[in-house]
């Protein structure tokens, strides 16, 4: 399919540049497959869902992953940023590079007392791949120490990183480190709706993805066969498996929140639907026309145009369904994005 037909004009003004406080009062769109949209707040999620019905979560934990350091090559040194975006091993992580074009191989990186790295590898669009002199859990705590927060490109452009960001940028239940960016979606929850989903009996179960900076690439291809996804490393534990599998067995419904969620509860969908235990990188990438084969909705954010993430949420109500929802959130005042507002999307029956 063409790019552009995923196209559409947003104002600057609509993009959120801090969350919701509360978070779980943000404006919810409720798009069902036909007919009129429906205004509510995150708060009102629990009467869309019924007994039995499961959620599912992402728990990946965002990590300090921007580093600032210096590029020394013999008596030469300069200023480089990176942001890392895939671990590799113990030692090694993917990185996007700035600028990459002064950057080499063999170059030496300082990013402070304890932490240092070596570019082993340089590819395309600015990627190269560090390997730090350090590893495990003294690279973490390393990273942790110089790092910043790796806010999205359309809100760091407006603002520098801040204190309330280590908080706003994770959402309450982060578990397993790993992450670059945050799963949005989940950045709604609290404590407070989590009591009101149990009271109806709505379950919750976590997976983990662990977001990548290639979320936020755009797509270059002017049709999307032409497009390569990123790779995330993403886990689904045997025990989940069977319990999703029970939940679709009943008759109840599987919801993703977010689509970190979605992709990997797909990837580990056979094709009757049977969801198997999952462990490595998914590159899945969802287009219009994909046969779903997990899930039954998904809570999202608003994403951004002609991403592979509108071309996602256009693959589960249709590219034309999605196009008047953006145009009725953003005449309606939703905010979009990372710190935006949030949409409920349940599949046709």
């Amino acid at each position: 399919m063409l790019v552009n037909l995923f196209d559409f004009d947003l104002p600057p003004e609509c993009i959120a540049l801090r969350p919701h406080n509360p978070r779980d009062e943000a404006k919810l769109l409720f798009v069902p497959p036909e007919g009129a949209f429906e205004d509510y707040q995150v708060l009102d999620l629990p009467d869309f869902l019924a007994p039995g019905d499961a959620l599912i979560f992402n728990n990946t934990k965002v990590i300090p992953a921007e580093l600032e350091g210096t590029r020394v090559r013999g008596d030469i040194r300069a200023g480089v940023h990176f942001n890392l975006h895939k671990r590799e091993d113990l030692s090694t992580w993917r990185a996007f590079a700035r600028p990459a074009k002064k950057v080499q191989l063999g170059d030496r990186v300082e990013f402070g007392a304890h932490l240092s790295a070596t570019i082993c590898e340089k590819g395309d669009a600015g990627e190269v791949v560090l390997r730090f002199d350090c590893e495990g859990q003294q690279l973490d705590a390393a990273i942790a120490e110089v790092g910043h927060v790796p806010l999205p490109p359309y809100i760091a452009s407006k603002r520098a990183e801040d204190e309330r960001d280590k908080s706003d940028y994770q959402t309450i239940y982060a578990r397993e480190e790993g992450a670059v960016a945050a799963p949005t979606a989940g950045l709604h929850f609290t404590d407070r709706l989590f009591e009101r989903l149990d009271a109806k009996g709505i379950e919750r179960h976590f997976v983990t993805l662990h977001v990548g900076a290639g979320t936020f690439l755009p797509v270059k291809a002017d049709d999307t066969n032409d497009h390569k996804m990123h790779a995330e490393w993403g886990v689904i534990t045997p025990e989940l498996a069977d319990h999703l599998n029970a939940v679709r067995a009943r008759g109840n419904r599987i919801i993703a929140v977010g689509t970190t969620s979605l992709r990997l509860l797909e990837s580990a969908a056979d094709a009757d639907g049977t969801i198997r235990p999952f462990s490595g990188d998914t590159d899945i990438f969802i287009t219009p026309g994909y046969a779903f084969r997990a899930i039954d909705g998904l809570m999202t954010n608003f994403h951004l145009p002609k991403s592979t993430l509108f071309m996602l949420v256009s693959a589960i109500m249709g590219p034309e369904r999605m196009q008047a929802a953006y145009a009725y959130a953003i005449e309606n005042g939703y905010r979009f994005y990372s710190y935006g507002d949030s949409s409920l999307l349940l599949r046709p029956k």
